[in-house]
């Protein structure tokens, strides 16, 4: 296989013993587990294995606490393991994953927990286990390297360091087997040929750090020609059958619907937007979608969104709310707005700290109700038909199974490991009228019938024990739920979400923030928080703030958006080179590489949303260098952009706002009075994506807002009536207390900048 790293990896494996390739087999080049696999057979609970206590108990992460009992002496990340590795010339394990990781328990209860796999572990390397969550520019070096030299990724990661950190092999999951063969393997090659790897992993490294393609000069990002490029190669990789982007295993990737939705609200072009709600509301009635509790599965394993991986994390909570929203503003469907509230009634009840803060994620494995030492995927959602019949009764049960294809032999229909046997994954199968006719009931009688089924299912299923709780708080995370709950006040109105967006960032800035210095601060748990937050934690706070201030219009948010986003320039801005964001501030030595993330994947890239907060703030606030800064950071990324756009749809969402003249919305009023809410909620119902809200409440706010664009000073009430200043370019019409006026000058489509 040629890669990027061809050469050098060549020459790393020469120097490695055959058996290392065969031990490994296949797992090297794909994310693909093996079939044949049942956690069933293979998970224990903790308490079932030697006592043994490791360096990781000390640890705050969730996932470092999970591997502290294991016969592995782990390391966490840090100077002790590496001054260990250098004093013995041993080679450094390190092994990356996450919490709420199904593949990642699975390698656990195989390899970390077995006494054997331990002990060659501990002779023969330092072993150093890394919570990609937490230390995210950890996982991006060792990833590169994996993607670069297998051509995939993915978690467990398992990448072998010499002890100045440079990596020489790497992968992903591998079974028990193999890896104890592996490991000896490795073992042999180093000892014969320690000398050549170091040499050899100096060059890998060296390509890492090679700039992979040609810079553009500033400028040649491209127009709407780029626009219409990204557009095609979407619609090219669309699925016309059961919606989404690409073949199975399917991922929400909001960030792709960002950019079609807006497509469709500039251009008028109705496939884009067909393509997207039909994506959206297949993705709803799938089993991605958790019917009982709310929220979404992290991905679907087949094309249909039947089959889920069952972890839910908040980053997709959070984007997936956005998309919703925008398909309800744009059709009026109140099925999209049903779906937002279901993931946000979710996230409040089972994702919200005490003081406001948003946890993390839910695993996907959990105990088998029954069976407590035996977990499996899975096991808190799925269903047999005995177990529905036996809690709603026949006639309920029957319409309820007909709605959601609950099947006696099960409706899992390929299941190549034997996960679900005679167990049911709720998805719609028929439509509320088709169940309605075949039952004879009224199609409200219908709903009724099924939410109360609904509800009953969802409290026996709460008896069951249920899924790890990843209960760490995330400033990136946390800041795009902030964007979640601040614009679902903004569409539905509904105050209990503007507190939680308020509550979410007023716990970040009395725990993850420090005024003096203006740092950030990534993770908080238990009381401890740690490490200093990187491009994603000022990025998507930025954005989070934005949306909060244009939802309350708290001045405090929009002032404290703008340090972040100055301190944000000052510690990650490359001033040096072709302009971007680094995601590290470039302060630690033991981080091999700081790179630049380009790539709109599950959660979108810190320089898309940069890139954006840029030219939010710039019109906001009148900063003409943000603007400057905005537009760098789009040519950073000019040569990727041409040649695969659709690889960065959230920063062609930038690209497009900075073509585009922005709809400057000036609200004379008093917050609290009916008639300005009035106004607020008109223009808040139309999916309008280059328009931004601002107060002028004749008060702190307005003489802040006064000191950055000078017109806002003077604009006032007329006839103390709430009052509406539709500009473009701070070049305003006038001002109008008529609603239907205000909403037609907002809503007219704006043309391109010449």
């Amino acid at each position: 296989m040629r890669t990027k790293l061809g050469v050098s990896f060549t020459a790393v494996l020469l120097v490695l013993t055959s058996a290392v390739l065969v031990a490994w087999g296949a797992e090297i080049t794909t994310e693909t587990k093996p079939n044949g696999l049942s956690l069933t057979k293979n998970a224990q609970s903790l308490s079932n294995l030697p006592s043994h206590t490791n360096r990781l108990s000390h640890s705050k992460s969730p996932y470092l606490i999970q591997h502290a009992h294991n016969p592995v002496d782990w390391y966490p990340w840090g100077d002790e393991a590496f001054a260990k590795a250098r004093k013995e010339n041993k080679p450094i394990f390190l092994s990356v994953g996450y919490s709420t990781c199904h593949w990642c328990h699975v390698m656990a209860h195989e390899s970390f927990e077995n006494p054997e796999v331990a002990a060659v572990l501990n002779e023969h390397f330092v072993c150093i286990k890394v919570d990609r969550e937490e230390r995210p520019d950890v996982d991006a070096v060792y990833m590169s390297f994996v993607r670069a030299t297998t051509g995939g990724g993915g978690w467990p990661m398992s990448v072998w360091l010499t002890p100045d950190l440079k990596p020489f092999f790497g992968g992903t999951y591998v079974p028990a087997d193999r890896f104890i063969k592996l490991l000896e393997s490795i073992t042999s090659s180093w000892e014969m040929n320690s000398g050549k790897i170091k040499k050899s992993s100096e060059d890998l490294v060296r390509q890492l750090k090679e700039p992979g393609e040609p810079k553009d000069s500033p400028g040649a990002v491209g127009d709407q020609a780029l626009l219409e490029k990204t557009y095609d190669q979407l619609k090219s990789n669309y699925e016309p059958r059961y919606g989404g982007f690409g073949p199975a295993p399917k991922f929400p990737r909001p960030v792709a619907l960002n950019f079609m939705l807006r497509y469709y609200a500039y251009t008028g072009n109705k496939e884009a937007l067909e393509m997207s709600l039909f994506t959206l509301r297949k993705m709803a009635e799938g089993g991605m979608h958790d019917h009982l509790g709310g929220g979404f599965h992290r991905y679907s394993t087949d094309t249909r969104w039947h089959v889920p991986h069952f972890e839910k994390m908040l980053y997709d909570q959070a984007q997936l709310v956005c998309s919703y929203l925008e398909a309800h503003q744009i059709s009026h469907d109140p099925f999209y707005a049903d779906v937002a509230r279901d993931i946000l009634t979710y996230v409040q009840r089972d994702m919200t700290g005490e003081q406001g803060q948003f946890y993390s994620a839910e695993d996907a494995d959990s105990a088998v109700p029954g069976k407590p030492s035996v977990h499996a995927e899975g096991a808190f959602y799925v269903w047999e038909d005995t177990e529905v019949a036996e809690v709603l009764g026949n006639e309920s049960a029957a319409m309820f199974s007909h709605y959601y294809k609950i099947n006696k032999g099960g409706n899992v229909e390929s299941d190549p490991r034997g996960e679900f046997p005679k167990k049911n994954i709720l998805i719609v199968s028929h439509t509320l009228d088709e169940t309605a006719k075949k039952f004879g009931k009224t199609r409200e009688e219908t709903k009724r019938v099924l939410a109360g089924a609904r509800q009953a299912l969802l409290l026996i299923r709460g008896k069951r024990p249920r899924p790890h709780l990843d209960d760490k708080t995330l400033t990136a995370w946390n800041g795009l739920m902030i964007s979640a709950f601040a614009r679902a006040y903004q569409v539905l109105d509904e105050p209990t979400y503007l507190e939680a967006a308020r509550k979410s960032a007023q716990f970040i800035k009395s725990k993850l923030y420090n005024a003096k210095s203006g740092i950030l601060l990534r993770r908080y748990r238990a009381g401890d928080t740690a490490i200093e937050g990187f491009a994603d934690d000022y990025a998507y706070l930025i954005q989070g703030l934005l949306d909060l201030y244009e939802a309350s219009f708290d001045i405090t948010n929009l002032a404290w958006a703008f340090d972040l986003q100055k301190k944000q320039n000052e510690l990650f801005w490359d001033a040096d080179h072709e302009g971007g964001f680094f995601s590290t501030a470039g302060q630690d030595a033991n981080i091999l590489l700081r790179m630049k993330e380009d790539y709109d994947g599950a959660e979108p890239s810190p320089n898309s949303v940069a890139a954006m907060n840029l030219l939010r703030l710039s019109q906001m606030l009148n900063e003409k260098a943000f603007q400057e800064m905005g537009v760098k950071t789009l040519n950073a990324f000019g040569s990727r952009l041409k040649k695969a756009p659709s690889t960065m749809p959230q920063m062609m969402v930038a690209l497009d706002f900075s073509l585009r003249k922005a709809k400057q919305i000036v609200i004379a009023g008093n917050p609290e009075a009916i008639d300005t809410k009035v106004m607020l909620r008109a223009i808040r119902e139309p999916f309008i994506p280059n328009k931004f809200v601002l107060l002028a409440d004749g008060g702190e706010g307005q003489a802040f807002l006064g000191k950055q664009l000078g017109f806002v000073q003077t604009m006032q009430p007329i006839e103390g009536r709430a009052t509406a200043y539709v500009c473009e370019n701070y070049v305003c019409q006038l001002p109008t207390t008529n609603l239907g006026i205000a909403v037609k000058l907002l809503t007219t489509k704006t043309s391109l900048k010449q």
